[in-house]
């Protein structure tokens, strides 16, 4: 785990390393819940950085699962280790402040790359691929949370328990993306991205009861899901790629 103490404020909490598994706990609070399935699919956020050292395993474990159809993977890039010497190509602030809604509901007072949540419940070391399968299976949603179903131009939720959900659009890249690290941690290396995200855009709050949203356009190289998410940070109770 790295310090940070010549770093500025933002990321004086932050270290490149692990986190805990804490998949067995999580198992135990959902009931032991089985595997998912294409229509429930296991949402798997990485949060990681080109200018991350210990990223780029993580990386890999990650683009592995990209044409599994029971998961949706996701890889959000961070900003806090842009002065490291490499500015990473896909980072926002907005990525950032999403991982640290999730340290913030889960009781953590810091965020790491690379770092994996999975369903919005439970977090890992990324670079383990061993911890990172188990915590996927531990947390998986089984056949719960409202239906999720493309309708022309927009989407329709299904009702279901537990409303006053964010209704989140993602659009990411599916292309495999190599970039070139030039300078940084990583400088002479060459990244493979998959499943990058390019925008996470709020269409609504789901209720409880049946409800269709718009959808904005998306571009043409993009592929699109929604996440039904309680709270900033919170549980993922329904995905499904559109």
């Amino acid at each position: 785990m790295k310090s940070l103490a010549l770093l500025p404020i933002i990321a004086l909490a932050a270290a490149c390393g692990g986190v805990a598994d804490s998949g067995s706990a999580a198992m135990a609070a959902t009931g032991g819940v089985g595997a998912a399935d294409a229509a429930h699919p296991t949402v798997v956020e990485l949060y990681q950085s080109q200018g991350c050292s210990s990223c780029p395993p993580a990386i890999a474990n990650v683009n592995g699962l990209a044409d599994r159809p029971d998961i949706l993977p996701l890889m959000f890039a961070v900003t806090y280790w842009d002065q490291l010497g490499w500015k990473d190509t896909f980072a926002t602030p907005a990525y950032t402040e999403r991982q640290w809604d999730y340290a913030h509901m889960q009781g953590r007072a810091q965020v790491a790359t690379p770092q994996v949540i999975v369903n919005g419940r439970a977090a890992v070391f990324g670079g383990d691929r061993a911890s990172l399968l188990r915590t996927i299976a531990a947390n998986a949603r089984g056949l719960g949370g409202p239906s999720i179903a493309r309708t022309g131009a927009g989407v329709e939720v299904g009702a279901g328990t537990g409303g006053g959900a964010t209704v989140w659009l993602v659009q990411y890249d599916p292309r495999p993306l190599s970039v070139p690290i030039r300078a940084g941690e990583n400088g002479g290396r060459t990244l493979v991205h998959r499943d990058i995200v390019r925008s996470l855009t709020s269409i609504g709050t789901w209720s409880g009861a049946k409800a269709s949203f718009a959808l904005p356009a998306n571009n043409s190289a993009y592929k699109s899901a929604i996440l039904i998410q309680r709270g900033k940070g919170g549980p993922i109770v329904a995905a499904a790629r559109i």
